[in-house]
């Protein structure tokens, strides 16, 4: 007798087969490769970027300058004799012809001879011209300041009418200050021929045979302002002409700036200068008076023989604004050879030098594409565009060697001229 097992009937919820998922496998494989070739796929270089834009641009030379009173003058012995302890310290506040900074013992012994009598009145007769002359030269000084204030007035009103450019307006206001300082200098050229010719006379009344037996020579200070230097501060027997104090004022200040001689060329009187790093907030503004014709030898810290000049410029501001600046003090100078209101102009990291020409990447659609352009003027900053790129492009700032002529790169930090 055989035993027959009867099938199962279908279950439609039963399990698949097996082989319905050998798919798997290759799917997993797939998305591997994917994600390898994502990992392995290059990546965007990221770049510095900034934008072309028109704004201001100043070339400026910079240097180290040092401050020094403009008038400053030795008070030296009139004759000789003993001189009496100097009681003043630098610093101290003199006026002129009323402050006696020393004072010089000598004995009626040393009577004026003949020849001696005669020399003597012809230096008082010398410095009285000589103070006549100054008299002049400051009241024609005085006259071309008050001219110049006038013409200075007059061209402000112009320029804020737009009748005249800023360059006119410029020149103008150098004259003012030139007539400023030459103002300035003549009347301390007065002051000191009023008080040659007050020494000169007391030598001469000195030497005259009624002078009594001791004489004391009080030695005044010339100028108003302060006492810069002491020389001589013991008491002790002086010839005539030894040095004693110097004195000047310090609100009278201009700036000696050292630069090359090749960058002394470009320079041109009246140009304008910023001074920094003086310890004042704010930068002070002077104008070059004068390049110096002569220029001297220095080595520098490299030991490299550099030829180089003085620059002498004149404070703009007020002492008001820098009262504790005195003589003999460093400032970084930067004097402009070179200015413009609305220039092109891009960081000066974005520009290189490639076959022979100035080249630039510009940032397009996430690729950076290799531009040749025509550079004009620059101060280590920023450079002049003056053909290659329009207003609003967007340069790669210090590429680098990993960008090349169309890499896919992207923008890290957005730069815009300031």
């Amino acid at each position: 007798m055989t035993n027959e097992t009867a099938p199962a009937p279908f279950d439609g919820d039963a399990p698949l087969a097996p082989r319905k998922r050998r798919w798997l496998p290759y799917a997993g494989g797939a998305l591997l490769v994917a994600l390898i070739s994502a990992g392995l796929w290059p990546r965007p270089l990221p770049v510095e970027t900034a934008t072309a834009a028109r704004g201001p641009l100043m070339v400026t030379i910079d240097e180290e300058g040092q401050t020094r009173v403009r008038h400053r003058y030795v008070v030296s012995s009139p004759v000789a004799g003993h001189l009496r302890r100097i009681d003043f310290k630098p610093g101290a506040m003199v006026e002129a012809g009323q402050t006696v900074l020393a004072t010089l013992e000598t004995g009626a012994a040393d009577l004026l001879d003949a020849r001696s009598q005669a020399q003597a009145e012809a230096r008082v007769r010398g410095a009285e011209s000589a103070r006549e002359q100054a008299s002049a030269r400051q009241v024609g000084a005085a006259a071309t300041l008050a001219l110049a204030r006038m013409e200075l007035e007059r061209a402000r009103s112009l320029a804020n009418e737009r009748v005249i450019s800023r360059q006119d307006l410029d020149a103008t206001t150098t004259r003012e200050l030139t007539a400023v300082q030459e103002e300035r200098a003549a009347t301390f050229g007065l002051q000191v021929a009023e008080y040659e010719l007050e020494q000169a006379r007391a030598v001469l009344n000195r030497g005259q045979p009624g002078a009594p037996g001791e004489v004391s020579i009080p030695v005044t200070s010339p100028v108003g302002g302060r006492i810069l230097r002491v020389m001589q501060e013991s008491a002790r027997n002086v010839p005539a002409g030894f040095p004693l104090v110097e004195v000047g004022d310090p609100a009278d200040l201009e700036v000696r700036i050292e630069v090359l001689s090749r960058d002394g060329v470009a320079i041109t009187p009246g140009a304008r200068v910023f001074l920094e790093q003086w310890g004042g907030e704010k930068a002070l503004e002077a104008r070059v008076r004068l390049v110096e014709p002569a220029a001297f030898t220095k080595i520098s810290a490299l030991g490299v023989e550099e030829q180089r000049v003085y620059v002498i410029a004149d404070f703009v501001d007020s002492f008001e604004a820098r009262p504790t600046l005195g003589d003999g003090y460093r400032v970084e100078a930067r004097i402009v050879q070179w200015s413009s209101e609305n220039v092109l102009r891009v960081p000066a990291g974005a520009l290189f030098q490639r076959d022979g020409g100035w080249q630039t990447f510009v940032l397009e659609g996430g690729r950076a594409q290799l531009r040749a352009v025509k550079p004009g003027r620059a101060n280590g900053v920023e450079t002049e565009i003056v053909d290659g790129l329009t207003e609003g492009t967007v340069v790669v700032v210090y590429p680098g060697d990993r960008v090349a002529d169309g890499s896919r790169v992207s923008a890290i930090v957005v730069a815009t001229g300031k």
